[in-house]
């Protein structure tokens, strides 16, 4: 199962399944239609899809967007040359990104997601898969892959950037510091595109206010 920020991603043998763990010790299965696969074995979520390790039909990729409402955005097995999927972990090497297989009897399979050269969006948050099989390293029997140190960046409304998660040397989340991205008093923090009350005017007089209370703040933090 995957987890990404209020709900977990799973695969069973009806196919993928949607978990609302806002309470993790409370988890609930979102009434949202299972996105079928006949063979599923593993799953791995990368912002807005999340990729499939589809056994004998290869890699499923679907769009969890809206996580309530999972559509199955493609399946690619390279025309049958990915067929014994048991598991799939995905990473970015400069601006391309790269889905790892491990396809049974036939070894390490590594699909090319997306790159500036074959796909016009690759700058966007999370351009639309263009796959592409570019390699294979033949093993008795692939199982499994291991998973690379994740690392991603917060960003606000208008993209611009806030932080970077996940440098070396940093740690993961705890419980109480994940919620604070989504909870606020106990309930599921939401926004809405029409407000009830208009915004708040910005004066200058209230712009150098605030100015000179950061400096105040930091000739104290100073010491002057």
């Amino acid at each position: 199962m995957q987890i990404q920020f209020r709900y977990g991603f799973v695969v069973d043998k009806e196919g993928m399944k949607v978990l609302d763990v806002t309470a993790l010790d409370q988890p609930k299965v979102v009434k949202a239609p299972v996105v079928p696969f006949k063979d599923a074995r593993n799953i791995y979520v990368v912002r807005t899809y999340a990729f499939v390790a589809a056994g004998h039909d290869g890699l499923g990729i679907v769009d969890i967007e809206k996580p309530e409402q999972p559509k199955l955005e493609m399946m690619y097995n390279d025309g049958g040359k990915i067929n014994d999927t048991h598991d799939v972990k995905v990473g970015m090497t400069n601006a391309s990104q790269f889905a790892y297989l491990a396809d049974g009897h036939n070894g390490l399979q590594v699909i090319q997601l997306f790159s500036p050269v074959d796909n016009p969006g690759y700058l966007g948050f999370m351009p639309k898969p263009t796959p592409r099989r570019i390699a294979q390293y033949p093993m008795h029997e692939a199982l499994m892959v291991s998973e690379g140190i994740d690392r991603d960046r917060a960003v606000d409304e208008s993209g611009n950037q806030l932080a970077v998660f996940g440098r070396r040397g940093a740690r993961p989340f705890t419980k109480a510091e994940a919620e604070k991205l989504f909870m606020r008093g106990g309930q599921v923090y939401t926004v809405t595109n029409t407000p009830s009350t208009r915004p708040a005017q910005s004066t200058t007089d209230g712009v150098f206010a605030t100015v000179r209370r950061w400096w105040d703040a930091l000739l104290r933090t100073a010491g002057l």
